[in-house]
C-alpha cells in the first residue's frame, strides 16, 4: 500500500483519538465531551482509512472476537432527547462477547462474574459497510436458559431501557438491530448503534479467560 500525506495524517487523528479512548476505558476520568469529540473523530478517519484498504474490515472483524466491557455509551438519541442530555460513562458492568468463528454473540450484564442476564444469538457482519447486524434468540436468567423466538430480545429491551425502541422498530419492520462498527483492535472497540449512539468497550481479557476455559471444557 502507498501511503499518502493525507493517510498519513488519518493515520495520526487515529492514534490520537485511539490513545484518548484508552485512556478513558482505563481511568473512567476523561472528561465525557472530549471522550465524545474522540469518538467522532475516529468515526470519521475509520471511515475514510476503510475506503481505501479493503483490509481495514477483515482486521476489524478479526479483532473483534473476543470480550468486550461496556464504558461509554451517547445514548441513542431518543435517550439523549427524554433526558435532555448524553449519557456518559456505563455504571455498570455490561459486556458483549463476539466468536467470528461461530459468527455469534453474547450481550449480558453482570454483578462481578455472575450474569444477572444474557442474550444470545448470531451475527452477520458486512465486509464494505463493517455493519453488523444481530438478533438475540435465547436468554439466561440468572443462569437459567430458554429460548425467546425472533425479536424478543428487542421487545424486551425496548420495555426495560436495556435496549433501544429503535431495535424493537426495525424487528417490527421485518430487519434487524444492528451495529455500524467503527473500529476494534487489541485494546478497544467502538460502534454507533442502530438508535445512533455512540459506544466505547474495552477488551476483557478476564473474560476471554474464562470463556476460553468454558469452550475447553465443553
Amino acid at each position: 500500500m502507498v501511503y499518502t500525506s493525507n493517510a498519513v495524517d488519518v493515520d495520526s487523528e487515529i492514534a490520537n483519538s485511539r490513545a484518548i479512548l484508552i485512556t478513558a476505558a482505563e481511568t473512567k476520568a476523561t472528561d465525557g465531551d472530549t471522550v465524545v469529540d474522540a469518538l467522532l473523530s475516529l468515526e470519521k478517519n475509520m471511515r475514510a482509512k476503510a475506503k481505501g484498504d479493503p483490509e481495514v474490515a477483515e482486521e476489524m472483524l478479526k479483532s473483534l472476537n473476543g470480550a468486550w466491557r461496556l464504558k461509554f455509551t451517547t445514548g441513542t438519541i431518543d435517550t439523549q432527547k427524554k433526558f435532555g442530555r448524553r449519557i456518559n460513562y456505563f455504571p455498570v458492568k455490561a459486556a458483549q462477547c463476539f466468536d467470528t468463528e461461530t459468527m455469534t454473540l453474547t450481550n449480558g450484564i453482570f454483578i462481578g462474574d455472575f450474569a444477572l442476564l444474557k442474550f444470545f444469538g448470531p451475527f452477520e457482519f458486512n465486509m464494505k459497510s463493517r455493519k453488523l447486524e444481530f438478533d438475540f434468540y435465547d436468554i439466561a436468567v440468572l443462569g437459567v436458559k430458554f429460548s425467546l423466538g425472533r425479536g424478543g430480545a428487542a421487545e424486551i429491551g425496548s420495555a426495560t431501557g436495556l435496549g433501544s425502541n429503535n431495535n424493537k422498530k426495525l424487528v417490527d419492520d421485518g430487519k434487524k438491530p444492528f451495529f455500524n462498527w467503527v473500529s476494534a483492535d487489541e485494546d478497544i472497540a467502538t460502534a454507533r448503534g442502530g438508535g445512533g449512539g455512540l459506544a466505547l468497550w474495552a477488551r476483557d481479557r478476564e473474560m476471554e479467560a474464562i470463556n476460553a476455559a468454558e469452550k475447553a471444557s465443553m
